[in-house]
């Protein structure tokens, strides 16, 4: 084989090695970056400071919150036990409410079913994101905003529901009322500083 031609060849082959090589260093580079991303948002969800994150974690909380009394109503709706524990005070009947024809309808299942997958959604939101979110993800502090806004009006109504259907209340329904009712000024400012950031 002629000396130049296998120049060449050396040549095309050692070109190829190096695109191979930093294809590869290129893949490496991803995952790393990735993982030092979900490191920061690791440190900045445990041991963050800050307003924001505050908020957040009272938002969250307010959230597990609503999430246990849905999950009592629904061991009794699909009847793994069979009487809900309340306070022994008057106009209060969780057996009453949450037994009734209305807490059926939707979707053919117990409500406090729709209410746990409702409230997880929150609670998804509420913890999606770093703390810089406001900039780097708006979207996320205004679609919370509104969440937590819908439940709040569905929350008054189901409880003025109870009220002129059967007379009585559901403790546990009034405690996830209570806890969506408390969101709503958590949510607002972060909301306010995204919509400041989108039209600014």
């Amino acid at each position: 084989m002629p000396r130049r031609v296998e120049t060449t060849i050396l040549q095309r082959e050692n070109l190829q090695r190096e695109k191979t090589m930093n294809k590869e260093l290129t893949r490496k580079f991803d995952v790393s970056s990735a993982d030092i991303g979900a490191s920061e948002l690791s440190r900045e969800l445990r041991r963050g400071t800050g307003d924001r994150l505050a908020r957040r974690r009272g938002i969250a909380a307010l959230s597990l919150v609503a999430l246990g009394s849905m999950g009592m109503i629904s061991l009794y709706q699909l009847g793994l036990i069979k009487h809900l524990p309340e306070p022994p005070l008057p106009r209060l009947n969780a057996d009453k409410v949450d037994a009734s024809a209305e807490a059926y309808k939707k979707l053919s299942m117990p409500d406090a079913v729709l209410g746990l997958n409702s409230y997880a959604v929150t609670l998804a939101l509420t913890a999606m994101g770093g703390e810089d979110r406001v900039r780097t993800a708006p979207w996320i502090p205004l679609v919370l905003a509104a969440k937590v806004a819908v439940d709040a009006v569905q929350a008054g109504k189901l409880t003025w529901d109870q009220w002129a259907e059967h007379r009585a209340f559901c403790s546990w329904c009034l405690l996830a009322a209570g806890a969506t009712f408390a969101t709503v000024p958590l949510a607002v400012p972060e909301a306010r500083q995204a919509w400041h950031h989108l039209t600014s």
